[in-house]
């Protein structure tokens, strides 16, 4: 029987709280607002050390270069050494988190500010599942140049 995720995170902040929402490696920090909590029954204790968070960056004075970490590629079910373009990648969320990533992506590159998002996502020859989208603009001046952030596996949100 397939689990739906009853209550996925979404939310906007701002740049001044991003030490709030978006440490690269303070991921399991208590200090955080949605801690990750343990992902052991998820995946079991033999592939729990393989559930590292996914780093990625979007280049947007680069045509929206992806750059990933292997995590990454592996939450999406992609070769880690296939080439990725942002339209690849967003077309496999699901219609609906598509849309919600669209909508806060456009607004944090308009505003200034981070996201964070659970997104439901259909990787290569895998079953659909959630993952947490934490995206934070890098600016230059009042530019934003770059999204860079993290994903990784909602934990209970899988069959």
């Amino acid at each position: 029987m397939k689990q739906t995720y009853p209550l996925p995170v979404h939310h906007s902040w701002p740049l001044y709280e991003r030490d709030r929402f978006f440490e690269l490696g303070q991921i399991h920090s208590c200090d955080m607002v949605d801690p990750v909590p343990d992902i052991t029954h998820i995946v079991g204790s033999a592939r729990l050390g393989q559930m590292r968070p996914g780093v990625w960056e979007c280049d947007l004075r680069d045509n929206n270069r992806l750059s990933w970490s292997g995590e990454v590629y592996d939450i999406f079910g992609i070769p880690r050494d296939a080439a990725i373009t942002r339209e690849d990648a967003a077309a496999r969320y699901c219609e609906g988190s598509r849309a919600a990533m669209e909508k806060l992506r456009a607004y944090a590159i308009k505003h200034r500010r981070g996201f964070t998002l659970d997104v439901e996502i259909q990787p290569a020859a895998a079953q659909r599942r959630w993952m947490r989208l934490i995206t934070a603009p890098v600016c230059a001046g009042e530019q934003v140049i770059k999204l860079q952030g993290l994903k990784f596996l909602v934990p209970g949100a899988h069959d």
